[in-house]
């Protein structure tokens, strides 16, 4: 057994337990089987799909993607096969793994959160749902549900009546005021964990056009730019609720998993690192190894919310 074999690299969500805090997040891992022949998806702590609505949707129009300084400005349109189809045909594939596979789940109202949850609770292969009510991304829908503490009540409250299986977490919006109300109230309707946070509203612009350089006016801004926003986003929530915070937003090393979860975070979920490097969460695991034996950390859980307020 070598040094770095002896971290224990577990942790737990909740009620669901993971191999190690590495969760591929929703959007940059396809629905996780595209990734197979790239990557060992039995190492992942976890897997989030693509976000998944009551019917297919298509998507956003080209361009999607703009590359900005230390980061990227994505506005896909959460384009997926629709719920039934990946149960049919992706979902099978993915239960060969012994990887949790989380579904994420996007609608444009209430009853339609509840028509995707209602479908997945009869399939197998699941380890918890993502509820999705913060994406910037589309024309209507996400992001409203996110903003207000009612409306995340609302969502919630009927999300978590119809998720009798399994977990229920709620990816939040850092578009808003106060994150920590918007936290307490996904807490209070029923939320087992939170994933903070989504992405940040932006927008680029194409001077020789003058247009934007997305299909959309503006995108959702992820990468290396937004971790230091992100991390005060998870040190916040953690303060503000009792259950789980699962962080991302710009994670690209294994010293980058040990800041969220000095944090507060319980895991977290890599992201926009995948578009230019698909084996990077393989990569952060190795590091995050190293990080821990230089640190002199045997159990990775022993880190969660050990940030020192005081200052000097």
């Amino acid at each position: 057994m070598t040094v770095h074999d002896a971290v224990d690299l577990s942790v737990n969500v909740g009620a669901l337990r993971l191999s190690n805090p590495i969760i591929a997040a929703s959007g940059t891992f396809g629905y996780g089987i595209e990734f197979a022949h790239l990557v060992d998806l039995n190492r992942l702590g976890g897997i989030v799909v693509k976000g998944l609505s009551l019917e297919p949707i298509a998507g956003a129009p080209a361009p999607r993607l703009c590359v900005t300084p230390s980061g990227m400005l994505n506005a896909v349109g959460l384009q997926n096969v629709g719920v039934r189809a990946f149960v049919a045909e992706k979902l099978p594939a993915l239960r060969q793994y012994k990887t949790a596979v989380i579904a994420n789940v996007f609608g444009y109202t209430v009853n339609d959160y509840i028509g995707v949850i209602r479908v997945l609770e009869e399939a197998e292969g699941l380890a918890a749902y993502e509820l999705n009510i913060s994406c910037p991304n589309t024309s209507h829908g996400g992001i409203q549900f996110g903003s207000e503490p009612l409306m995340v009540s609302e969502v919630v409250a009927a999300a978590r009546q119809a998720s009798v299986r399994r977990p229920l977490w709620i990816k939040l919006s850092p578009n808003v005021r106060d994150i920590g109300i918007i936290a307490k109230a996904a807490e209070e309707a029923g939320a087992d964990a939170l994933t903070v946070a989504n992405t940040y509203q932006g927008m680029s612009i194409d001077i020789e056009t003058r247009k934007s350089r997305l299909g959309r006016v503006t995108g959702g801004l992820s990468g290396p730019a937004i971790k230091p926003l992100s991390l005060r986003l998870v040190y916040e929530t953690r303060r503000a609720v009792k259950i789980p915070v699962i962080g991302l937003g710009g994670i690209e090393k294994g010293d980058d998993v040990l800041e969220f979860m000095i944090a507060g975070a319980s895991a977290v979920q890599v992201g926009t690192a995948h578009f230019s490097q698909p084996e990077a969460s393989m990569n952060i695991l190795t590091q995050l190894q190293k990080s821990c034996n230089g640190i002199k950390i045997n159990c990775i859980n022993n880190l969660i919310g050990s940030f020192q307020a005081d200052l000097p």
